[in-house]
């Protein structure tokens, strides 16, 4: 029903955009320039106004509602029966809700009939009344702008203020996001540190992570909350994927940019790019079914050891996976490298290898910089492929013929565990910021390494 009544409010914009664009043509008659503004921005104010007026009532008015509509139930549910805990309230809810859709309900009985009969009552009310009143919020915004519709309506004006005022909301919409998830960040992470008496040090030095394995009465123990083995893991796993990413992406952007045919480049760039859409559960298969078993087997023949999930395997695949992302950015800026630079070098007698090597790449270092950043943060925010070839033992070693793990695979393995979330979302939470402030600093420092190498040409 939400659906089906965007689609009517939307449909009512139209009909007000035809209607206001034929009032300004009707109200300027033969003297088109007697208007202030074009009778397209009279219909698209008319537009704007009734859609959006449409669409605030109608989140307003259904979020609202259906708020106070379970809130009624939830209170009616209490009445009946008090001695119900939160988690059986919400079970009620649930099964009233299935029998009331002609669903399976775990359980049936006079309560829940009556609170399904209420639903069937009250959804019916608060569907049809919300499309009421969302239409008739369209209907009224759209008449408005057709009864101030005049010679001098300035509907240009207003219609792009509208549009501005529509941006700069989206704009603070994000970076109010953006806020919002860094403060939820930092307020889990105090409540941490406080829960393991803010011994700070234990988390940023210690060398066991095992959590969940200490807590007592919602305390954790200080000594099972070292991350140290979850960061080495995961900076190994990534030196492994960067070494190979880096030069096969660079070369190949190198390749495709400036020794490749035209031919050879419209069937290569787009094979490539083929890697990116892969789904990283499909790079985690092929690491365990495929890559793992070959390292462990090719190990064996020469007499080393390679666990069967080990740091190898996964940023080997990790790597193969970035791939595209540095060869593609990579191959845009160096073409992006204007060919007088490449033509002067050439007429100072260089070769091609001397102004691919001196000209073009410190011209194009930026942007192969911002390449290799997006696949290291490609590489830390993964989880499918660790998890599947890597492990999830944390183990502080640098071998990387052993298994390790992820600060990521330990965020995902903590969120969606059976422990009470108030518990295991503390660790979760202080990985995730530490995480961000790793990534904040290395962008950080490569900010100041391409202002410092950067070549500037006139």
């Amino acid at each position: 029903m939400f659906g089906l009544t965007l689609i009517a409010v939307a449909a009512l914009g139209i009909v007000f955009y035809a209607s206001a664009r034929s009032r300004a043509v009707s109200l300027a008659g033969d003297n088109q320039q007697a208007l202030h503004s074009r009778p397209n921005y009279h219909g698209f104010l008319a537009f704007l106004v009734s859609i959006l007026a449409g669409v605030a009532v109608l989140v307003v008015v259904w979020t609202a509602w259906g708020s106070f509509i379970e809130s009624r139930f939830i209170a009616h549910i209490l009445e009946a029966q008090p001695e119900l805990s939160p988690i059986e309230v919400e079970l009620v809810l649930n099964d009233a809700r299935a029998i009331a859709e002609g669903g399976i309900a775990s359980r049936t009985d006079a309560l829940r009939t009556q609170i399904a009969t209420e639903i069937g009552s009250q959804t019916q009310l608060h569907h049809y009344g919300t499309m009421a009143l969302a239409l008739l919020a369209a209907a009224l915004g759209g008449l408005w702008c057709l009864k101030s519709a005049h010679l001098g309506w300035r509907a240009r004006n207003r219609s792009e203020t509208v549009v501005r005022r529509l941006l700069l909301l989206m704009a603070a919409i994000a970076v109010a996001t953006t806020a919002g998830i860094v403060l939820s960040l930092i307020f889990e992470t105090l409540n941490f540190f406080n829960n393991i008496d803010w011994q700070i040090h234990k988390f940023l030095f210690g060398t066991t992570w095992s959590p969940l394995s200490g807590v007592q009465a919602g305390k954790l123990d200080p000594e099972k909350v070292g991350a140290i083995p979850l960061f080495a893991g995961t900076l190994l796993i990534t030196i492994i994927a960067m070494l190979v990413a880096t030069p096969i992406g660079l070369f190949a952007a190198i390749y495709l940019s400036d020794f490749a045919s035209a031919r050879v480049r419209a069937w290569a760039k787009p094979m490539l790019e083929i890697l990116a859409g892969i789904p990283t559960v499909v790079y985690g298969f092929f690491a365990a079914i495929t890559l793992a078993p070959f390292l462990r087997n090719s190990g064996e023949a020469v007499g080393l050891s390679i666990a069967s999930e080990s740091a190898l395997a996964a940023g080997i695949v990790m790597g193969i996976m970035i791939i595209p992302f540095i060869s593609s950015l990579s191959d845009d800026v160096i073409n992006a490298v204007p060919q007088s630079l490449r033509d002067g070098s050439y007429g100072l007698g260089a070769t091609k290898a001397e102004t691919i090597r001196q000209v073009v790449l410190p011209a194009a270092l930026p942007g192969i910089v911002s390449a290799v950043l997006l696949g290291i943060s490609r590489a830390v925010g993964e989880t499918m492929i660790v998890v599947m070839a890597a492990g999830q033992g944390a183990n502080l070693t640098a071998n990387p013929l052993e298994a390790v793990t992820t600060v990521t695979v330990q965020i995902v393995m903590l969120i969606t565990g059976d422990t009470e979330a108030s518990t295991a979302a503390g660790p979760a939470f202080t990985l995730g910021f530490t995480l961000f402030l790793i990534t904040l600093l290395m962008n950080v420092v490569a900010q100041r390494i391409v202002r410092k190498y950067r070549e500037t040409y006139e």
